[in-house]
């Protein structure tokens, strides 16, 4: 073996073929002692057969050393390749594998509401309202783009010491998208309902001439040259860029390298992660719509901590490309919105293939949906966790669905979570780990060590188990159209079904609360209707946070 592949090379080796851990790294540092590595030795491998889950005879011993030794030289020929994060692996999740592609087309997209008995709004009134709203005032010129970019920029500009929630403002960007907004609408060329409406980036969402920076102080310099797939089908809809807002760094929590992104409900309270940034500045009036991305829990949660309404959708309905890999088999991108109409109208513009996301395909997607909520069939689990609040029963059986108790799968969801993620957001950054990075990306260093040290016959074996956790979810989904609840968080990332979560309520301390629903794969037409209906019949969603509470800490939390 060349004498210049060193110790960590050796250990990335061992962990690609599965051998590693806290002890064999002590027995190889020990049988090592010299500052170069020359060959795997037996005793080596005998050190790390705990976390094979084998035990070898000491021939076999002999030619696994051998083999690894092999290896070795693969991989350190393989480390000097430069591969970066927006390179995905040949490989690929697919949420509905065996069905044929989609021949219906995009789908339709279109306002529910018409447009007569609408009024001209005013201030707060018109800050907070829904994207459905806003959308008509710009369509009937009661507001221009212009004069609601300025609006929502002030906001920005005046609440965001507070809330954190913005890493840049795109203001030159706005104010000109803004006046060709204005220019083509008044010349009778309409786009659509997002035409003139200012809408946040979650801050891995690449656009050219701003820092994209993944939250992270190791990254805030970083820039790309091409358009995220998102933000260019955004752009092609008409909307104005109003802002890159924050995410916990790598997409881990609401801490950034500019402090802790504040719940515009209470601000001493993170607005919890890692789409922190957007679900605060939606829920504070400060944009009309925003985009989140979601692996585990990153559109939901804030959406619950400051009560808007989160869309993620189906795995593979919306293209990632230009967007920060974590998890290439988890990761999703989606709408976080005033109502569940808003997403409806988002999703229309942000869905389907580009040729770009191997991942990304064109179903169908027509709003609003023709259908009778009656002959909906709405799932419930009952039981403590994920149980049906009898204030939400009473709504849903009020608006005529029929109501179903259902049991979710029972398997090991969590821990195939886990497994799945650390490997694939090690592999991702793999870089950071080799090149010995541990500060300025988060609470992530100890994750991604820990992710090389899972053998690759282990991580398929997660994803084998995951594939019967699939084929249980299409019984489940024999019986019913969606469901309400469930406690199902890693279950459903990993299925890749859609979940819309909403506002329902207030906590005595005025905090919100939230439901979700759960929908068939690419089913998010019949979830966004049942939250449409449930929203107008509970207007939960219309409710504002105090503004007079956001004022900036002294203390700490202050942008670098």
């Amino acid at each position: 073996m060349p004498a210049e592949v060193s110790r960590r090379e050796l250990f990335a080796a061992v962990a690609a073929v599965g051998v590693g851990g806290t002890t064999f790294q002590r027995a190889a540092v020990a049988a090592a002692a010299q500052s170069k590595v020359e060959a795997v030795t037996p005793e080596m491998v005998q050190s790390a057969e705990w976390v094979a889950g084998i035990t070898l005879t000491e021939p076999e011993r002999k030619a696994v050393a051998a083999a690894l030794t092999n290896t070795l030289r693969s991989v350190a020929a393989l480390n000097k390749l430069p591969i970066s994060n927006a390179v995905g692996p040949a490989v690929h999740f697919a949420a509905a594998p065996g069905e044929p592609p989609s021949k219906g087309g995009r789908g339709a997209v279109e306002l529910s509401r018409k447009p007569e008995g609408v009024n001209k709004l005013y201030g707060d009134d018109l800050a907070f309202a829904p994207l459905a709203d806003l959308a008509l005032q710009v369509r009937h010129k009661f507001v221009s783009s212009t004069e609601l970019t300025k609006l929502y920029l002030a906001r920005l500009k005046k609440y965001d010491p507070a809330l954190l929630c913005v890493v840049s403002l795109t203001e030159e960007v706005a104010l000109r998208q803004a006046a060709e907004a204005d220019k083509e609408i008044a010349a009778g060329k309409y786009r659509g309902p997002l035409h003139g409406i200012p809408w946040a980036a979650k801050d891995l969402i690449a656009y050219p001439g701003h820092p994209t920076t993944w939250g992270a102080g190791h990254f805030k310099d970083q820039t790309f040259e091409e358009k995220a797939t998102v933000a260019a089908r955004l752009d092609s809809a008409g909307a104005v860029l109003a802002c890159k807002t924050t995410l916990g760094a790598l997409a881990w929590g609401d801490v950034w390298f500019g402090g802790t992104t504040r719940n515009p409900w209470n601000i001493k309270q993170g607005s919890s992660g890692s789409s922190a940034g957007t679900a605060s500045a939606v829920a504070a009036g400060l944009v009309g719509f925003g985009l989140g991305s979601e692996t585990h829990g990153s559109i939901v949660s804030p959406s619950t901590r400051c009560g808007v309404t989160g869309l993620r959708p189906t795995f593979g309905r919306v293209s990632r490309h230009g967007c920060m890999a974590l998890c290439w088999s988890l990761d999703k991108v989606g709408p976080m919105c005033r109502s569940a109409e808003d997403c409806a109208l988002v999703l229309g513009a942000i869905h389907g293939f580009d040729g770009k996301d191997a991942t990304a395909q064109d179903r169908p997607f027509d709003w609003p949906v023709k259908a009778d909520l009656k002959e909906l069939r709405v799932g419930f689990v009952e039981g403590r966790f994920g149980g049906l609040a009898d204030d939400d029963r009473k709504v849903l059986a009020d608006l005529g669905v029929k109501l179903v108790p259902i049991t979710l799968p029972a398997g090991p969801a969590g821990a195939l979570m886990s497994m799945i993620l650390d490997v694939e957001s090690a592999a991702a950054f793999d870089d950071l780990t080799r090149e010995g990075v541990k500060e300025n990306i988060g609470l992530w260093p100890n994750t991604f060590r820990r992710g090389r040290f899972v053998s690759a016959v282990d991580y398929l074996r997660a994803q084998r188990a995951r594939t019967l956790l699939m084929r249980e979810m299409t019984q489940v989904f024999g019986k019913v159209d969606l469901y309400v609840n469930g406690n199902d968080l890693a279950l459903t990332n990993l299925t890749g079904h859609p979940t819309v979560c909403l506002p329902n309520g207030f906590t005595k301390t005025g905090a919100p609360t939230a439901l979700t629903f759960t929908g068939k794969l690419f089913g998010e037409g019949a979830l966004l209707t049942l939250a449409k209906a449930y929203q107008d019949a509970t207007g939960h969603h219309r409710k504002r946070p105090p503004q007079e509470a956001w004022v900036p800490e002294k203390k700490d939390d202050k942008k670098e």
